[in-house]
């Protein structure tokens, strides 16, 4: 169970949360001391507004949370994020409101990156609901926790061999079958352009792979993008740019989290997961602007610019994902300030030609309140990728519809799939929200999970 659950309620403190709409009602059924004593503090169960109610003996009687209209499902990470040590239970919330997604909100309400400054609050404990499966709650959690940690370690502690170490570990945990190829050795094993872009790093670049699960299952392979900080190369980042870039392996920490989420339910997958794990760096060693390398696919690609390294790494890892025709594979990067022009930091647009992947998608973004929109993979740009040198440029001859140039790029490596889905994501909250605070987000990873619950777990 997570370390912020309880597991006896007795001596729990009640919870309630009220949306405006249903605070009279809730006000009638208070003792009137109570009700009181919250009008005149003037509480009106606005979104955000905490207050806590003592007994007659001086110690907390209950607490109640406003919610506003009610429309963030996370809301409820309010109370964790704020409450007193103590042991808790929810004993109010709204007609419909889900206590499944109330519990996993206070798990994330506890969230804290310490690895750097310790912090002396005594975490708060809830009863998880008896209806709600507090394991499965568990798991989520500690996946979401193990992206955000990943993702917040600063790049002198988070480079390609920690991020691979992270990734071993996880492996280990779960019984799962770990692999590495380091260096050099990419170039033997045919992954020039994961080569040509960690090249430039003392670090040496290396592919990560990890496997799990029944043979014979039907196949999911995850790819994610493990740039462990990226300078732009030669075309380098101005300072702004460069200053959240330790998230720029968020791709490769969401893709471990749903990893850590479906082997932590057991789902009944063969589950694959592939990491180009580097670090883009300004060396005379490094690749440059007009190089022209070939891929693990056989196309040529022209370097047009070296800050969109992103979709090079991806290109390899996804021929060899391709390659063993999974049912579903599955890309998520930090690829392009487009994405985030289009659909701002919170709404990550997502790229498919499977309808029915992209509809089933939808709805689990819906269900688990992770959000995420998809944008077209509209061919009429294919003309954008050309090279007068070379099979493909990876910075498109266009200067609009850059997420959707970066994805068609991406399709070009994924031929024999049928279906692919890829993700551009943030990999950051910049708004902080109940449960989310500033800085590293798994973006998409709860709702991926739940799909991939919804197709592959046993006897379904």
């Amino acid at each position: 169970m997570h370390a912020s659950f309880a597991r006896s309620a007795r001596g729990a403190i009640p919870l309630h949360a009220v949306r405006v709409s249903d605070l009279k009602n809730w006000l009638s059924q208070r003792a009137d001391r109570d009700a009181r004593f919250l009008r005149s503090a003037g509480f009106a169960a606005e979104a955000g507004d905490l207050k806590i109610v003592a007994n007659a003996r001086g110690e907390i009687g209950f607490c109640v949370l406003g919610l506003g209209r009610g429309d963030d499902a996370l809301a409820l990470a309010t109370f964790s994020e704020n409450l007193p040590n103590g042991v808790y239970r929810y004993a109010w919330l709204p007609e419909g409101f889900d206590r499944g997604l109330g519990a996993l909100a206070w798990a994330l309400g506890t969230y804290s990156f310490t690895r750097y400054r310790k912090t002396k609050r005594t975490v708060p404990r809830l009863v998880v609901p008896r209806e709600i499966d507090g394991d499965e709650v568990s798991g989520i959690a500690d996946a979401v926790f193990l992206a955000r940690d990943l993702i917040n370690t600063p790049p002198n502690d988070m480079g390609p061999d920690e991020l691979a170490s992270a990734a071993k570990a996880l492996a280990r945990h779960y019984g799962a079958k770990f692999s590495v190829i380091v260096g050099n050795a990419l170039l033997k094993q045919n992954y020039p352009l994961i080569h040509a872009v960690g090249r430039g790093s003392e670090r040496p670049p290396r592919l990560i792979d990890i496997s799990w699960g029944r043979p014979n299952a039907r196949r999911v392979t995850l790819v994610g993008k493990g740039v462990c900080f990226d300078t732009g190369g030669y075309d380098l980042k101005p300072a702004a740019g460069m200053s959240t870039m330790k998230k720029d392996m968020g791709g490769a920490a969401t893709a471990l989290a749903i990893a850590s989420m479906a082997m932590h339910a057991k789902l009944d997958l063969r589950l694959r997961v592939l990491i180009p794990a580097v670090e883009n760096s300004v060396s005379g060693n490094a690749y440059r602007p007009s190089d022209v390398f070939p891929s693990r696919k056989g196309l040529t690609v022209e370097i047009g610019n070296t800050d969109a390294e992103g979709r090079l790494v991806l290109a390899d890892a996804l021929s060899e994902a391709d390659s063993e025709s999974p049912e579903l594979l599955i890309d998520i990067a930090t690829l392009t300030g487009a994405a985030r022009t289009a659909t701002g930091m919170e709404l990550p647009p997502f790229f498919t030609d499977d309808e029915i992947l992209a509809a089933d998608l939808m709805t689990h973004a819906a269900m688990t309140h992770d959000p995420m929109w998809r944008l077209p993979l509209w061919r009429g740009y294919e003309s954008t990728l050309k090279s007068s040198v070379a099979d493909l440029n990876n910075n498109p001859d266009y200067v609009y519809a850059g997420a959707i140039t970066a994805a068609l790029f991406l399709n070009r490596f994924v031929t024999k799939t049928k279906s692919w889905v890829h993700f551009d994501i943030a990999a950051w909250n910049d708004r902080p929200k109940p449960g989310r605070r500033r800085g590293a987000e798994a973006n998409t990873a709860r709702a991926i999970y739940s799909l991939l619950k919804a197709r592959y777990q046993r006897g379904a």
